[in-house]
């Protein structure tokens, strides 16, 4: 049977059902403050505006006349002001052009026309190839996405991992190494550990640099070096490009290696490396029911099985990093080569930025809400906590260590290995030890809930390097 042709219902503009990319169709209300630092529009704005501050920079050596405050400020605006009407005039031009920087430029000076600004029209791109503009405008982009969307998303989860260490740093519970249970720790001290390592990278990547090159088609400035010899071009492009926020770098080809946009996905596939994990641990613990969910009135977790209340957000991040990772990991990959003085390749790459940094986003969005659903079983981790008093064992055979007892180790490893006991069965082997009725005394004392360390200190040392790492 042929399959049925659905396309004439389809509507003729993008929506949720109709976009290929869930990331614009299912998911675009949780991602949607990204799209104007991402988006098509948003990289023609800031092609614009870099185009745009060019020609002021040009007026500041002399290249063309001085501009009034007013004409400084519209080039300075007009990307950021560019409507959607005048973008999609872009998008006109270059179904003709078939080269989006060119269409730009053309429109550009479209809008220059008929204004104060005309006389300065052919000065437009002047001796600059389009990469300049690129390489540029894609990391303001990259630069705004981090600063005003990412980083911010990226500090709520830590903070609620923070608040969650101090709410919970007072509450015991089983420690497990290789799945098995090991010693005790603290539920705080947990979250807290996972708030400094996303802190930590988070951090990383809010002081990891960007880079930006305005030197012409092979990087020596050719074209600026014979037509205009008087100006010291690597001085105007250091300005230019410093003031824009980046690291002038003066040694390229065509394109400004990638480098530093890599570090900056590198850093930020880190970053998810530690939220895939953090999802996955708590996923374990919603699984062992140490951890609860809420039940959100009107959800269904199954079609069929009316009682479950799946810990979906957090599957849901856990794909969705390992999609941003995917993406992230393949840009700097092929980024990293360009044939000779240029070729082709990053360009259809390099626009995916948005994309890898919205499946991260999404993921982020995703751990918080599943943090805010779910809260410690008490009764159910202190259980587990007492299932097995050997988990006392490390303690006890250091402290015998420490009171002369010879190896100590294998004595209590004879004792326990392989064996579970409760704290009755636990009592009767202290009782067996070789020690006197002090030290026994002591190792009596001994309980799963004490034998936490300094659990509760580490966790209050983390968050106020946390808070401390904020005011730097």
């Amino acid at each position: 049977m042929a399959e049925k042709d659905l396309g004439h219902q389809f509507p003729d503009r993008l929506t949720e059902l109709t976009a290929i990319s869930p990331l614009d169709g299912r998911y675009r209300k949780d991602v949607e403050d990204l799209a104007p630092h991402a988006c098509e529009m948003a990289l023609i704005q800031t092609r614009v505006e870099v185009e745009s501050k060019y020609l002021i920079g040009l007026s500041d050596v002399g290249l063309i006349r001085s501009l009034a405050g007013r004409e400084r400020d519209a080039l300075a605006n007009l990307g950021p002001n560019m409507t959607y009407a005048q973008v999609e005039r872009v998008k006109q031009i270059e179904d003709t052009t078939r080269h989006d920087v060119n269409a730009m430029i053309r429109s550009l000076r479209e809008i220059l026309s008929g204004t104060s600004l005309e006389d300065i029209i052919e000065m437009t791109h002047f001796a600059i190839t389009s990469e300049d503009i690129n390489n540029l405008s894609y990391r303001l982009m990259l630069q705004r996405a981090k600063t005003n969307i990412v980083i911010p998303t990226l500090d709520q989860v830590v903070d609620k991992l923070a608040e969650d260490a101090d709410r919970y740093k007072n509450l015991p519970m089983l420690g497990r190494t290789h799945g098995q249970p090991a010693v005790p720790t603290t539920l705080g001290k947990e979250y807290a550990i996972f708030a400094t390592r996303l802190n930590t990278e988070n951090r990383k990547l809010e002081k990891t640099p960007l880079t930006g090159k305005l030197d012409g088609a092979v990087g020596n400035y050719n074209a600026h070096a014979f037509s205009v010899p008087h100006i010291d071009w690597i001085m105007f492009s250091k300005k230019f490009v410093g003031d824009l926020g980046f690291r002038p770098n003066l040694f390229t080809t065509q394109i400004n290696p990638y480098e530093d946009v890599i570090e900056n996905f590198q850093a930020l596939q880190r970053a998810n490396g530690v939220v895939f994990d953090l999802d996955q641990d708590m996923w374990r613990y919603i699984s062992d029911e140490w951890l609860a969910q809420e039940a959100v009135e009107g959800e269904v977790g199954s079609s069929t099985m009316p009682q479950k209340v799946n810990p979906r957000h957090f599957e849901n991040s856990e794909g969705n990093e390992q999609m941003a990772n995917g993406f992230l990991e393949t840009m700097g990959r092929i980024l990293s080569t360009s044939r000779l003085q240029r070729d082709l390749s990053d360009s259809t790459v390099i626009r995916n930025t948005g994309v890898g940094l919205a499946y991260g986003l999404l993921g982020y969005r995703n751990t918080l809400i599943g943090l805010g659903r779910s809260y410690p079983d008490r009764e159910v981790i202190r259980e587990y906590l007492h299932k097995d008093w050997t988990i006392l064992s490390e303690g006890v055979q250091t402290f015998l260590k420490l009171n002369g007892i010879k190896d100590p180790y294998s004595m209590i490893s004879n004792l326990t290995r392989g064996r579970r006991m409760g704290q009755s069965e636990w009592q009767d082997l202290v009782e067996t030890l070789p020690v006197n009725n002090a030290l026994k005394g002591t190792i009596r004392n001994l309980t799963p809930e004490s034998y936490t360390g300094y659990a509760e200190r580490l966790t209050d040392l983390a968050i106020g390097e946390i808070a401390e790492s904020r005011k730097k």
